[in-house]
């Protein structure tokens, strides 16, 4: 149950056929990863690419 309501809130970019990714960002107080989804415009994927290369350089996440 817990895995289809983690589902929800991803299935709808799916469905309207938009590029989109996850990039980790942080840990949280229990040293789990935190996660941020971004989204682009249909058929825009090197925007969504650029973007993400550049928040990964700036936030230097460390896994």
């Amino acid at each position: 149950m817990d895995m289809y309501l983690s589902d929800i809130y991803t299935i709808s970019v799916n469905l309207a056929g938009l590029p989109a990714l996850s990039l980790p960002i942080m840990k949280n107080a229990d040293g789990m990863p935190v996660g941020l989804q971004l989204i682009a415009a249909p058929y825009d994927e090197q925007t969504l690419f650029d973007g993400s290369l550049s928040l990964e350089s700036e936030i230097n996440y460390k896994a």
